[in-house]
């Protein structure tokens, strides 16, 4: 019997286990749904808070090219809000817009709120770009905008859990995904520039 219960005890242990590595993964959760039960298509279905709390309907940015980048202020990669900042300048009248969505997820490198986080962008990185509310990208808080970006299922070969702060999706001018760079790959390395270009026509 004691063999047994040993036995029994290891194995929901591992089960334990197993559910807390899933849960924490950043696994696929499925594309998220609309009101009326159809599933998300694209980035334009969404409506976002920005980071002064106003709701934004992301179809707004329809014929848009579009660059989404979980952002933090206190991340050894906070400094690419320099090229970020600068790429939007360059392209922003040929139709690029960066959203910026600030998040907490990864050693706490964005606490502060969103009060917080506006006049750090504007005042050290003087960021113009659309910047948002906190929201979470990983996890079981994951936000449905990064369900949708990291499902395997809407994003195919651009999908899996996001890596750190400052992961950045290309989205072209119908709200569909059509690349994804690292979050070490600063905004103005040629590979982001290209697919930037080529997307703007």
């Amino acid at each position: 019997m004691r063999i047994g219960a040993a036995v029994i005890t290891m194995l929901v242990l591992v089960g334990v286990a197993g559910m807390a590595a899933r849960s924490g993964s950043g696994q696929d959760k499925g594309v998220p749904v609309k009101a009326d039960g159809t599933k998300v298509t694209s980035v334009l279905d969404f409506t976002m808070k920005d980071i002064d709390g106003k709701p934004v309907e992301l179809s707004k940015y329809k014929g848009k090219v579009i660059l989404v980048v979980n952002v933090a202020s206190k991340c050894g990669l906070t400094k690419q809000y320099t090229p970020l900042q600068a790429t939007y300048e360059k392209y922003k009248d040929k139709g690029l817009v960066v959203l910026g969505f600030p998040a907490n997820d990864f050693m706490g490198q964005e606490p502060g709120s969103e009060k917080e986080i506006k006049q750090f962008c504007s005042t050290t990185y003087s960021v113009t770009f659309d910047m948002f509310s906190k929201i979470s990208v990983k996890g079981d808080e994951m936000h449905d905008l990064y369900r949708f970006l990291t499902s395997k299922e809407a994003n195919g070969e651009f999908a899996g859990p996001i890596r750190w702060n400052f992961d950045k999706f290309l989205v072209d001018r119908e709200g569909k995904v059509i690349g994804r760079f690292h979050p070490r790959t600063s905004p103005d390395d040629k590979k982001i520039v290209a697919a930037i270009e080529a997307a703007l026509g």
